[in-house]
């Protein structure tokens, strides 16, 4: 990268005390100056011209200005001038150091979404996450798009929470289709929510690592946070609310529509989904997909994409996924090659 280089002139006035102990007897603190700050010295009558990179030449006129600032009210020597350059230069350093920890604690305090009950800052770990983080807090709603293990159900609890916490939202909303079931829970034994329990347990496990167990069912009990399955959200208009719907690659293109006009004023969704994990029977009739379709464009909406790059679990889980992609991608190739050896054969 290109540094600007400058020039200053600094006059130190006339020939005494103070200009010799700057310049030191036969130029000596000039020599010392030019390499201890890296700067190219000029001295030109009782004019010292500096040239060199701006921050490099800024910090020694800095000296300068201070050093005849002090010779006015006490006496130095070329040698002291030369410590007291030393002393400067450290100052200098140590102030940067603190100005740039304090930019960096500042960016960190900007990027943490929550602070869970167990102290815990959550924050974004990838480029992606802080793509999608931006998205949520900019856009109406939100779809994060990719593989497991890249936080888009955790972050955006977490975005959830802090949105419910700052007083944006009245109450949360988390659901989910629950796919093996169907719309036919009233099959299932027990309690309503016996029955959706297991297909929304994964939203219960990332909200109780980022709330205390008991406050999290007390907001359970009184509604402020609710869970349940994508069905049951027909028929409702969902004001000042956050709502996250989780594997949303589940969702038909009937739920996915309904979803997403259940949105009303005040409100925020975030859709989560792996459009390879589709366990609907036909892959076509995902809400997900044809949702990236359909609404690709839409002031408000914003689709933000993972890879496996961002996979923040245990560095075996990339490999896990990587490795299944790689084994699906045999698959279709032998499955695409079988279907044209059998249309040839067909056509003999």
């Amino acid at each position: 990268m290109d540094k600007t280089l400058i020039e200053e002139r600094i006059d130190l006035g006339r020939y005494d005390e103070r200009f010799y102990a700057i310049v030191g007897r036969g130029d000596e603190n000039v020599k010392f100056f030019t390499t201890f700050f890296d700067v190219r010295i000029v001295p030109r009558g009782t004019e010292l011209i500096i040239k060199g990179e701006e921050e490099k030449v800024r910090n020694f006129v800095n000296f300068l200005k201070a050093v005849l600032k002090r010779l006015e009210h006490e006496r130095l020597t070329a040698e002291e001038v030369r410590e007291y350059a030393k002393q400067f230069l450290k100052s200098v350093e140590a102030y940067e150091i603190e100005e740039q920890k304090g930019k960096e604690e500042k960016e960190l305090e900007e990027e943490v979404i929550l602070i869970t009950h167990r102290k815990k800052a959550i924050v974004p770990k990838t480029e992606t996450q802080k793509r999608y983080i931006d998205a949520i807090k900019k856009n109406d709603i939100v779809f994060g798009i990719g593989p497991a293990g890249t936080g888009k159900t955790y972050l955006a609890m977490a975005m959830a929470l802090a949105h419910l916490k700052e007083g944006k939202v009245n109450k949360i909303i988390l659901t989910r289709p629950a796919v093996e079931a169907g719309e036919k829970l009233g099959f299932l034994p027990g309690t309503i929510a016996e029955k959706v329990h297991p297909y929304l347990t994964p939203l219960y496990d990332a909200l109780y690592d980022m709330v205390d167990y008991d406050k999290a069912n007390y907001m359970l009990e009184r509604g402020i946070i609710e869970i349940a399955p994508l069905a049951f959200m027909r028929g409702r208009t969902l004001n000042d609310a956050f709502i996250i719907l989780d594997e949303a690659q589940n969702a038909t293109r009937d739920q996915m529509k309904m979803f997403l006009t259940r949105i009303g004023f005040g409100s925020k969704a975030v859709v989560t989904g792996d459009v390879t994990q589709i366990d609907l029977p036909k892959k076509k009739e995902s809400g997900l997909i044809e949702a990236m379709e359909v609404l690709k464009g839409i002031e408000g909406i914003e689709f933000v994409f993972f890879k496996q790059d961002d996979v923040v679990r245990h560095p075996i889980v990339a490999k896990i996924i990587n490795a299944y992609e790689e084994y699906e991608k045999k698959r279709e190739q032998s499955a695409r090659k079988t279907e044209k050896e059998e249309d040839k054969e067909e056509g003999n």
